[in-house]
Parts: structure tokens; sequence; C-alpha cells
């Protein structure tokens, strides 16, 4: 899918908090999608579910396993594989309304994600992208729907998410800028309590229903009509920050991203990146620049530009070489409370 970037100009003015009424969100785009080839009969939710594969072992079962209990048992889910060779995608595909999509190559998640969508029914009101290192928590599909069903504005749900071993993992973060990521990427990996990581992670924000600036593309759900409308994610990053910019190109055309702690999901985290650490270090870094660079693009700004590449680019540098100054800001050690969700106990 080609991205179609927002006009700020011709854009409605972004949500301020969040609307209890009928009110419409934005019009949407008229981007043109193949026929639907995958989801047929409406699902109860009106969900279709997007799975981006890398030879993604066992975890995908889970993952799958895990639908049911959700809301999504009758939810089509696409596999969008970038060139799995441990045979789980195919064994995946034998179950009922999962099809497998080769997506012809490794093209990163934004492009894989933006193929999975397309082959989905365009008359589904909603898309679960969610990794294959996931597992959902019972009711966590229902939870995002009926969030997004309460606030039209909302374009995009993120649920609370978890680590294997129960931390929260800051999901719904605020967008970043020059000065608190100097802070977050110069100080976090060896000071995680800075004073700009916890702004930036909202490391302290309390685990209530809330906007936030962009949510974690682990487990994200989206409304067809605001995903549509800025042309998907941007198929120019291969990994890491296309979640990040869609947050952004969201809030720019009038929508709100969503965090909704009442569903919960555990990301097992980090199976398919771990033998290449060092290429994902520079696919983080070079994402990072594309995204910042993006933010500030005007010709009187270059020397800003010249001064990101040039330091994300070392710290990219070490990250590669140190497993202490890669891993960045270590987690803060939070559990979910149960009373922010009535009747479910915290995992």
């Amino acid at each position: 899918m080609t991205e179609q970037q927002p006009d700020p100009a011709a854009s409605p003015a972004p949500a301020r908090g969040l609307a209890t009424g009928p009110t419409r969100g934005p019009a949407t785009g008229s981007t043109p999608r193949p026929a639907a080839v995958a989801g047929r009969g409406r699902p109860e939710l009106g969900v279709g579910v997007v799975v981006v594969t890398f030879s993604p072992g066992e975890h995908l079962a889970a993952l799958l396993d895990s639908l049911p209990a959700a809301g999504a048992a009758d939810a089509p889910v696409v596999l969008a594989d970038n060139g799995s060779t441990d045979g789980s995608v195919e064994a995946a595909a034998h179950r009922p309304r999962v099809r497998l999509l080769r997506t012809g190559g490794n093209l990163g998640y934004g492009r894989a994600a933006n193929a999975g969508a397309a082959v989905l029914d365009p008359q589904l009101p909603w898309v679960l992208v969610v990794n294959p290192d996931v597992v959902l928590e019972p009711g966590a599909v229902r939870e995002m729907v009926a969030a997004a069903q309460r606030h039209p504005e909302v374009g995009a749900v993120g649920p609370l998410i978890t680590t294997h071993d129960g931390a929260v993992y800051p999901s719904a973060r605020r967008l970043p800028t020059i000065g608190a990521g100097i802070g977050h990427a110069a100080l976090g990996w060896v000071w995680p309590g800075n004073p700009w990581t916890r702004a930036y992670r909202q490391d302290h924000a309390e685990l209530g229903e809330r906007p936030a600036g962009w949510l974690s593309g682990a487990c994200l759900l989206l409304r067809r009509s605001a995903f549509d409308a800025v042309g998907g994610f941007d198929p120019g990053y291969f990994m890491y920050f296309e979640d990040v910019d869609l947050g952004r190109r969201l809030g720019l055309a009038g929508w709100t991203n969503l965090y909704c702690p009442t569903a919960r999901a555990r990301h097992l985290g980090g199976h398919a990146t771990e033998a290449h650490a060092p290429r994902m270090a520079r696919a983080h870094h070079e994402s990072a620049y594309r995204y910042l660079a993006g933010v500030y693009p005007r010709p009187w700004q270059a020397p800003v530009r010249a001064l990101l590449r040039v330091g994300l680019g070392l710290r990219g540098w070490a990250a590669g070489r140190s497993v202490r100054v890669g891993r960045g800001a270590a987690l803060p050690s939070r559990a979910p409370r149960p009373d922010t969700d009535p009747g479910r106990t915290a995992p």
C-alpha cells in the first residue's frame, strides 16, 4: 500500500480529550483496496486479524489459541509472511479462518501489515495487527472494540501489555521529541529513572484509559476507516518506529490513539531478532532518524537533522556492540493493579 501523507491544513483539528456523545470521526479516505479474499461472512465483532510472521516458531500457535477467549473466535486471520522457513506458518494455515499470505520476501513489518490488511474484507470495521509472540488475555479484543465504540474519534486502541515475567511494558507513550529523545537515548541505558525517559514512557501515569501520542504495534486495534484515511503504515520503515509514525499521522488527521488497560496481552518478545542484534540495532536507529527527520523537515532545520544523523549513528554503533546499551532503559518494576479491571486479577 502506498502511503498517503495527511495534509494538516486540510485535516480536522486533533481531538481534544475523549468524546462521549455521537460525534463522528474524520471522513474516511478513498484508498482503493483489492477484492477481499479473506474472511467470508462478517464476524461478531467485525474484527479481522493481521499477523506479520518471520519464522515465529511455537509462539504463533499460542497467539491463535488465545483468540477465541479474547473475543475473536470467528475473526478471519491473515498471516502476512515475510519468508518463514520453520514450518510454523504452514501448520497454522490449516486452521479454520486462517489464511497464509506470502509477501514475496522480507518486506519489513509495516509493508507486510499493509498487505495483510488489504486482503481482509474491506467491510470489516476493525483490523487487529498483532505480533506472533503475543498472547491475548480473555476479553482483550472485546474490551478494545468496546472502548473504540464508546469514542468515535478514536482511530487506534492499544491494550496493557506485560512482558513474559509480568512487568508492565510502556506501550502508550508520548510522541518523541529531540529533547526527550536525547535524554532517553543517552541516559536511559545507564540511568533508567531519568526524567526524560520517565516522561517519554509515561512510567508513572495511572493505569487508566487515556489518550496517547502513540501505541505499541505489538498489539494494535485499528479503526479501518482511520487506517485507510492515513494510508496505513509507512512502508519506508523496515522495522521499528512504524507504530510511532502511524500514531503521529493519526493524530495529525484528527484521530485519537487510546490506551485501554482493561484489555491485556502478554508479549513474549524478541525471539525473531535475538540472533540479529547488530542488524536490528542499526534498523532501530535508522528508523529513529527517519521519524525525527520527518518531524523537522524544513530547510532551516538541516543542522538539526545533521546532529540527529551523527548522534543516532554513534548510538546505533554502540548498541550493536554492547548488550547493555542495546537493551536501553530497564522497565520500571510495576505490576498491573487488579483495580484497573474489576473482576479480573493481575497476571
